[in-house]
């Protein structure tokens, strides 16, 4: 298809969001059922996204979530680019964590309201303790909340070291960790590459309209592996957490990701 109908067909299912979006807001007033329904409005939509951008996607460990579908728990996966979220939310109905920065932006700060995102300051560490406490608190009441420890999406050459902080939100909710590990595989049937691999990786100072554009239309081959679940243990550190949590998720995507050639 022209890229102008996936362009369109982008612009009908944003408009589909925007319009149940505020359909919630104006007649939930309970923030956490407002909440809920804002997760599940996301992972709704997200469903409808990987279609629009032409995505082949493989789950590996798909019975995990089945197992915990009953349980509220921290999950935690590696970043490349903002597909990561319409995948991770076309699984489950997370709320993810982002970045005040991404809040303030005036187009995609809209669309993490909508979803229902919680935020983190990645500059002000003063107000960690009170974030964290949030996370806490939401997990606790009844939530599956997405974490990117990385702290920012990367350009696929590894997995960054993880921001340790942010694991204490495990230990004060109580709740287990879930690992995930996104590898994309292809793009246009093409293995990525250092030739391609900035069209589907958004990082750094990029642009988001511009990035978008050259995306659109694209077909994506991706794989999706669910971990081994890390059950809540009392007296375990949030650095050791962290610690098996990102051997889990750097080992998998070291052996599953696509070599890049110079």
């Amino acid at each position: 298809m022209p890229k102008i109908v996936y362009f369109f067909w982008h612009l009908y299912l944003l408009s589909e969001f925007f319009l149940r979006g505020f359909l919630i807001r104006i007649t939930i007033k309970d923030e956490v059922q407002r909440r809920h329904r804002y997760a599940a409005n996301t992972t709704l939509i997200g469903r409808k996204f990987t279609r629009a951008f032409r995505m082949q996607i493989k789950v590996n460990g798909r019975e995990k979530l089945e197992q915990l579908s009953e349980t509220r728990y921290l999950a935690v996966c590696n970043h490349v680019s903002y597909t990561d979220i319409i995948l991770l939310a076309s699984l489950e109905n997370f709320v993810f964590i982002t970045s005040v920065e991404m809040g303030n932006n005036p187009f995609l700060g809209s669309i993490t309201r909508y979803g229902g995102c919680l935020f983190t300051n990645r500059k002000k560490y003063i107000s960690l303790p009170d974030e964290i406490n949030k996370f806490a608190t939401t997990v606790k009441q009844g939530f599956k909340v997405m974490l990117f420890p990385e702290g920012t999406s990367t350009n696929g050459d590894a997995v960054k070291e993880f921001r340790k902080s942010l694991f204490q939100t495990a230990i004060l909710a109580q709740c287990p960790v879930l690992p995930l590990c996104i590898n994309y595989k292809k793009l246009n049937g093409k293995e990525i590459d250092e030739s391609n691999r900035d069209q589907l990786y958004w990082y750094g100072d990029m642009t988001f309209a511009p990035h978008f554009m050259k995306l659109l239309g694209s077909k994506i081959e991706v794989e999706i592996n669910i971990l081994d679940i890390i059950p809540y243990q009392t007296g375990k550190m949030r650095q050791e957490l962290s610690e098996e949590v990102y051997s889990q998720i750097s080992s998998c995507f070291a052996q599953n990701k696509t070599t890049i050639k110079g």
